[in-house]
């Protein structure tokens, strides 16, 4: 071969690997279904319990997915979601909303918390018998940020109130330590479990001289969208069979967890650092799940099976102190917020909602289309 030829090919060569290298910058990475990192806010713990029944039970690798957990800040999780670096995770109906008024292609494909988390505790014997009647009190808040602020907002503009009208007091996430000396007159928090550790305070005499807590929780004032599954536009056009076995995977699980939650919680021990399980607590878990089993077979309506996680607290309220059963109390007052005649609907109404606190707090300018925020394409068809 001649020189002047042996030129020519090499130079053909480089072209040839330069296009194609930029080629395989511009396309978008391609999801592969035998290897998805599941995005989760913050830390391990008991509230993410159906993603833990679903790995432990096999659901997801049925629907074709190994699927591993990545845990840490959800606006970086809507990143990483948003750019197609990772396919799934556990996103605010408010992010998607706010990612979305900033042109990013993120999308809730399943809306997992049916009520949203966030309410405002008072003392009992305070006087402040509802929202109105905050007016002038100091309320403790982590801060201006997230569900907390977002959720605050809404409950107050429910009630003809704004933060003008009140004493918003930063406090980090202490709720229950600044409550109960006193510092603050009412907190924002999570219902789920904020108000169950004052309660505990309260019966130790740990609070002030409190007797009870009183609750106003956003969901009953307003109707918003909280934590569902969000994927994005380029994994649901391209891959719409990972999103349905992702989804249907999921929705599984938290049948399975609602359902029954003992053996839900031993599920999640090996994920969740320092749940308490003591072997006569575990030996009582292990007992009522296999009769729950048995109960399931015989079809009980929804209502028969929330008495039966009502029935079972007591029971083991009965048996085992405070301090074994807290995280386990946690886990059914979190179900109580995720079950729904349909699991993981969304009603676009839920969104407008949404959509008109987060225009009042100045996070949205512009409205979204917001039937594209949100898809109920996915979902298992509804039971009945």
């Amino acid at each position: 071969m001649s020189r002047q030829r042996l030129t020519i090919l090499v130079l053909l060569l480089l072209l040839t690997f330069t296009a194609s290298g930029a080629l395989a910058q511009e396309t978008t990475p391609t999801p592969t279904a035998a290897d998805q990192t599941i995005f989760l806010t913050f830390v391990p713990n008991i509230q993410f319990s159906p993603f833990y029944v679903a790995l432990e039970k096999g659901y997801f690798s049925a629907g074709g997915i190994n699927a591993t957990l990545q845990y840490g800040d959800e606006p970086v999780g809507v990143d990483l979601i948003a750019s197609n670096q990772l396919q799934f995770g556990s996103i605010s109906g408010e992010e998607v909303i706010k990612a979305r008024a900033n042109g990013r292609p993120i999308v809730s494909v399943y809306e997992w918390f049916q009520q949203y988390p966030i309410g405002i505790v008072v003392p009992e014997g305070s006087g402040i018998e509802s929202v109105k009647d905050l007016a002038g009190k100091k309320v403790g808040i982590p801060g201006r940020f997230g569900a907390s602020y977002n959720g605050l907002t809404a409950l107050l503009a429910a009630n003809g109130l704004t933060e003008n009208d009140i004493q918003l007091e930063p406090i980090g996430f202490n709720a229950p330590d600044v409550f109960c000396v006193g510092g603050v007159e009412a907190a924002v928090v999570y219902i789920n479990n904020e108000p169950l550790q004052i309660q505990d305070r309260i019966k130790a005499g740990n609070c002030n001289n409190y007797t009870g807590v009183k609750v106003f929780p956003v969901s009953v004032a307003a109707d918003m969208v909280s934590n569902g599954i969000a994927t994005n536009e380029d994994t649901i056009a391209n891959h719409p069979e990972l999103v349905q076995g992702f989804v249907t995977a999921f929705d599984q699980a938290e049948k399975d967890t609602i359902n029954n939650p003992a053996e839900a919680y031993l599920l999640s021990v090996k994920y969740v650092d320092n749940l308490p399980l003591p072997d006569d607590f575990k030996a009582a878990l292990e007992t009522v799940a296999r009769a729950q089993d048995e109960f399931l077979a015989g079809d009980p309506s929804r209502q028969a099976i929330a008495d039966s996680r009502a029935a079972l607290l007591e029971s083991l309220s009965s048996q085992f102190d405070e301090a074994t059963l807290v995280q386990f109390h946690v886990l059914l007052n979190t179900i109580d917020l995720w079950d729904a005649d349909q699991l993981g609907f969304s009603a676009e109404y839920s969104w407008e909602i949404t959509q008109e606190i987060l225009k009042t707090m100045g996070f949205v300018t512009d409205p979204i289309d917001l039937t594209k925020a949100f898809t109920n394409d996915f979902l298992p068809a509804a039971e009945g």
